[in-house]
């Protein structure tokens, strides 16, 4: 069974390309953190099979908690961010969120509607 992760990126922030990767990894890397230890084998499936990443769009800060809750509720490891506003944005200012690496079927059931950023 494929893994993949999936970073959502709130598109009403606009941010600047290197802020906006600058987040998809705090995004990324986080979720991977909580998924340690107990999804370790999971985790070492998805590394195994590319690491494979998925970047999306939300129009909102409602819309990315409304996936994180999502998420909870389906058992999939989910990682909110927020920013410490040392550059483009005020201190405290929710940008992302990661969503597993967790098996594509159940992501895609939370995140398939969404586009791509």
């Amino acid at each position: 069974m494929e893994c993949k992760q999936v970073i959502l990126i709130r598109a009403d922030l606009k941010l600047p390309k290197g802020k906006l990767g600058a987040q998809a990894a705090h995004a990324s890397c986080e979720a991977v953190f909580r998924s340690l230890p107990d999804k370790k084998s999971l985790v070492k499936r998805w590394r195994e099979q590319g690491q494979k990443k998925v970047v999306l769009r939300v129009e909102s800060q409602e819309e990315l908690f409304r996936f994180e809750q999502l998420a909870k509720t389906a058992g999939i490891v989910a990682a909110l961010i927020t920013d410490a506003g040392r550059t483009v944005i005020a201190p405290g200012t929710v940008t992302a969120l990661g969503i597993g690496p967790d098996e594509e079927e159940r992501i895609d059931r939370l995140t398939g509607s969404l586009k791509m950023l």
